[in-house]
């Protein structure tokens, strides 16, 4: 993901996975997100697995929120349209700034892969706070792509024209208009 030989700047990262049937030892797509981020240089501060229940999780993610010592949070699973998947109900209300590009970026690159089935997707982004969310659907395939294709170079510090390490000061420290 580096485009240069120079270090990146690293990040903490939070995970989070969102499911009723994962446990630590068959989280892959958690273990999935955690190898692409270490080996990009980044750090795991944290990792958890809460059930797709919408308060659990929001309770999850403002607890992250208010460490200062993380920077970004990437949750997986419960973005698909079960009754069960409530993860954009959860946490969209959250967000302060969305970045729908995310979302749209992730839905056409991932049609490449699956076709049309990438519809059933409702990956999202946003700032939520000072912090970075990036919500993934729960196939390790979907978590791969987005990791490699989209996050990873996004959390890079050499990514060229911008890249969000980058914009994290500001994001942590301008005020908002009044």
């Amino acid at each position: 993901m580096n485009q240069t030989k120079e270090p990146i700047i690293p990040i903490n990262v939070a995970i989070l996975t969102v499911s009723d049937s994962r446990t630590a030892d068959n989280d892959t797509s958690g273990n999935k997100i955690a190898e692409r981020l270490t080996s990009a240089g980044h750090r795991v501060a944290t990792r958890a697995i809460c059930r797709d229940d919408i308060e659990a999780l929001r309770a999850q993610v403002r607890t992250w929120v208010a460490d200062s010592a993380i920077d970004a949070i990437i949750t997986t699973g419960g973005t698909g349209l079960t009754g069960r998947d409530n993860t954009p109900e959860a946490l969209m209300p959250l967000i302060t700034k969305p970045i729908p590009g995310f979302g749209e970026l992730f839905r056409s690159l991932s049609y490449e892969e699956i076709g049309t089935s990438t519809i059933e997707s409702r990956a999202f982004a946003g700032v939520v706070g000072d912090t970075l969310l990036f919500c993934l659907p729960g196939s390790t395939g979907a978590c791969r792509m987005g990791m490699d294709k989209i996050i990873l170079p996004q959390l890079n510090c050499h990514t060229k024209p911008c890249n969000l390490v980058a914009m994290l000061p500001r994001i942590r420290h301008d005020p908002p208009p009044k």
